[in-house]
């Protein structure tokens, strides 16, 4: 029998209904500014999209033109509702949205599972928003694709940064990090503290994230490690907060968010 990980946020992340959803994932991509250049890795943030969905749209829009390159991609975001240690793969087939299913790479998966920091915790996938706002996205600009969800618990790095090499020299996969930046902080508080988490991002010096400075520093890290690693850069392409893009917001307390390439 297929098990299919159903929608969690669809409704209040992002709009439910397909037309809706397609007509908002349009503008957003087409008021992104284009490139040539295709990312390897991207760093995207995960909150509603009326907040953070013009961000995350700077980093998609590049991959617009790669639809036939890439066939699969492998997706890490944090967990905010289930404490866990290591890394948490999915038992399911496939994760619905609103565009339709798409496929897990369950050889990917199980490879995975081999190593001694990741097990099968399904409870930390079910109601976990960080990965699934991303899913319209990639569906939107890859097409058909194949999808590897992973929710990072407290692991470190190295171990973030060991499951990512495992892919990063097949060309037809994307790498997708899942993060948010400051939290609850008045806008200009929120404007330095990222413009200073954006400056230790693109430094690669992992080990002064904290808490404050991104609720996805644990997938984060993982990809400045092997950034680090293997001398490559991770360059900002946009940074704003709520304050910027949703009018109503409430200016003492906005959320950070800010788009990243390895290209």
């Amino acid at each position: 029998m297929e098990i299919i990980r159903d929608m969690a946020v669809a409704g209040t992340f992002y709009p439910a209904d397909k037309n809706q959803l397609k007509l908002m994932l349009k503008g957003y991509l087409n008021d992104a500014p284009q490139s040539n250049k295709v990312p390897k890795a991207i760093i995207v943030p995960h909150a509603g999209y009326i907040y953070s969905g013009s961000i995350a749209a700077t980093a998609y829009a590049r991959l617009r033109s790669t639809e036939q390159a890439i066939k699969k991609v492998l997706l890490i975001g944090p967990s905010h509702r289930v404490g866990f240690r290591g890394v948490a793969l999915s038992t399911a087939d496939k994760f619905s949205t609103p565009l339709g299913n798409i496929a897990i790479d369950t050889e990917a998966v199980r490879q995975l599972a081999e190593l001694p920091f990741v097990q099968y915790l399904d409870q930390a996938h079910e109601l976990e928003h960080s990965l699934e706002v991303q899913l319209p996205f990639l569906q939107t600009v890859l097409g058909k694709i194949s999808l590897i969800p992973l929710v990072a618990g407290d692991s470190t790095p190295d171990q973030v940064c060991q499951i990512i090499e495992k892919f990063w020299e097949q060309d037809d996969v994307l790498i997708v990090i899942s993060s948010d930046l400051s939290h609850f902080h008045d806008y200009q508080t929120a404007k330095k503290m990222d413009k200073k988490t954006s400056e230790i991002i693109e430094q690669l010096q992992y080990e002064e994230l904290d808490g404050e400075s991104a609720c996805g520093r644990v997938p984060v890290k993982g990809l400045m490690a092997l950034a680090r690693k293997n001398k490559l850069a991770i360059k900002n392409i946009d940074l704003r907060n709520s304050g910027d893009t949703a009018g109503f917001a409430d200016l003492d307390r906005v959320v950070g968010y800010g788009a990243y390439v390895i290209e």
